[in-house]
């Protein structure tokens, strides 16, 4: 499989658009572990902005990783008081798992979560979920790191975050600047697809997402923030680095295997609608050319390399033939991963014999290269005899490029498997069309028809008066726009139990989830409007 000619694994971005139902558009996660302390003047103030400031339905979710004090009971609390808040309790800790539970679950177009200790100002907020919101980018990461931030901390934690991003980019290739920032936000359609390659349950879950999509060619939005340190983080610095340290480890190998199918994040061909009527259109071809170049020129490295060795006990024929073999299995290999981007073992026989076609028809252009040296010359100089390679090795390259891309690996979207994603609908914890990905994390089990009737998490939801019931969200109608304050809505709440926690995978989430839809209410002190 390959990444960039598999067009529609992902639909293409849209905007948007905006209208009048009460479906939350935005639903921002607290993940908190023993934080009773700090959890409600965080909740209130995040959502006395989020009321005052962002212009449409929101809810923020308080998932509790197995807190031991009272932080269950201040959430619920929290909840109970405001319609914007709820819950979600889970039995086991980590912050990947409870960010992947609840954005699973959630029926929100755009996620987010922030850290408990709001260290992020969050005047950010709103830039950070814009782009996802228009249909620009794919995910948002708030970065400490950018020229325009401004940050407040102590030099051992600026050092530790600066290395850390520092091995990403040695290690990894990663090109954003801060994966530690517990600021970010994603599409919804994304995260259905995206989650369930993320392995990782506990710190190292946003960085591993983040390194995916990039991989996978996904459009990531950088947004400078303010930051100041909380002294009182309870973070365990040096466990967590080396947990990241072994996911680095773990996402590296398996990236370089070629395990991942990121081929199921691909966009189409452009953005823009007037992209999507041009046809034919070559994908990734310059891309393709400077990943040939760098390997055509290793290769003649290697090349020029066994061609001496072997030259030192045979002749230059025998010497040519040998070292050709041994560079052109070891091209083919570097093509079909690093420039055409296939991955996977399916094809990689065939792609090796008709790379050894490749190699006979340039053998025989650097061997009737030497014939024509030695039929002309007697007994050329070794350095002649390299010159005369090196000419041919270059006609033989631009004619291996284009039988290379034509023939061998050429752009065949049918070839493998169709993916279909389901777009934003409330109904989105039903499975998707496509299967589990093998790179699942082995913590997921399917579930059967009996234990999704028997213990499937539940949603607790209230319903308003029958006239006053938003209209859901769907992904060619309006945007939900927060609703504004009428005196007609009473507070009477009927409640109904519905399946939850099935994500797009097929698989089942971790903990129970009572959810509560933001409904209107009759006052709103923090919304001058």
């Amino acid at each position: 499989m390959r990444t960039d000619p598999s067009p529609g694994a992902l639909p293409a971005r849209e905007h948007l658009p905006a209208g009048n139902a009460g479906t939350p558009v935005l639903d921002v996660v607290v993940p908190v572990y023993n934080e009773e302390k700090d959890l409600e003047p965080c909740v209130r103030r995040l959502r006395e902005h989020l009321a005052r400031t962002f212009p449409y339905a929101f809810r923020i979710t308080v998932a509790d990783n197995a807190s031991t004090d009272g932080t269950s009971q201040v959430a619920a609390r929290l909840a109970a008081q405001l319609p914007e808040v709820t819950t979600c309790r889970l039995e086991q800790k980590g912050r990947g798992r409870a960010l992947r539970t609840v954005w699973s679950a959630s029926e929100a177009p755009v996620l987010a979560y922030m850290d408990v200790d709001l260290s992020t100002d969050l005047n950010a907020l709103l830039p950070l979920v814009a782009p996802l919101i228009s249909g620009h980018s794919d995910l948002a990461i708030g970065s400490r790191l950018a020229r325009a931030s401004r940050v407040v901390r102590g030099p051992k934690r600026e050092f530790i975050s600066r290395a850390y991003n520092l091995i990403l980019r040695g290690s990894l290739q990663a090109r954003f600047s801060d994966a530690q920032c517990g600021f970010k936000a994603i599409r919804r359609d994304v995260a259905q697809v995206l989650l369930p390659l993320v392995e990782d349950t506990g710190w190292f879950f946003d960085t591993e997402m983040l390194v995916l999509a990039e991989r996978a060619g996904l459009r990531i939005h950088e947004v400078p923030v303010d930051w100041v340190d909380d002294p009182d983080s309870t973070v365990h610095i040096v466990r967590t680095a080396t947990d990241d340290l072994k996911g680095v480890w773990r996402v590296g190998r398996a990236l370089a295997t070629g395990s991942l199918p990121l081929d199921r994040l691909a966009r189409p061909f452009g953005d823009d609608p007037r992209d999507r009527e041009i046809q034919d259109v070559p994908r990734g071809l310059a891309r393709q050319l400077v990943g040939f170049c760098v390997v055509g020129g290793l290769s003649t490295l290697f090349y020029l390399l066994l061609y001496s060795t072997f030259r030192q006990f045979s002749g230059s024929q025998v010497a040519n033939a040998l070292a050709l073999l041994v560079s052109a299995v070891a091209n083919t290999a570097a093509n079909r991963r690093l420039t055409f981007g296939v991955r996977g073992r399916g094809g990689a026989v065939r792609h090796q014999a008709q790379g050894l076609v490749v190699f006979a028809i340039g053998l025989a252009l650097t061997s009737g290269s030497l014939a024509a040296l030695n039929a002309a010359g007697g007994s050329p100089a070794h350095s002649t005899e390299l010159a005369v390679l090196i000419a041919a090795n270059l006609a033989a390259t631009v004619l291996r490029f284009l039988l290379f891309r034509a023939w061998v690996f050429p752009d065949r979207p049918e070839d493998g498997p169709h993916f279909t994603v389901a777009a934003h609908s409330p109904s989105a914890h039903a499975p998707s069309a496509y299967s589990p990905p093998p790179y699942a994390p082995s913590a997921y089990t399917p579930s059967t028809p009996a234990r999704a009737s028997a213990s499937s998490p539940t949603y607790a939801t209230a319903s308003a008066p029958a006239h006053a019931t938003p209209a859901a969200y769907r992904p060619d109608g309006p945007l939900p726009r927060r609703p504004l304050p009428h005196p007609a809505y009473g507070h009477h709440e009927t409640t109904a139990q519905v399946r939850a926690g099935e994500a797009a995978d097929g698989t089942w989430r971790d903990g129970t989830l009572p959810l509560q839809p933001v409904r209107p209410h009759d006052t709103d002190p923090g919304d001058p409007r």
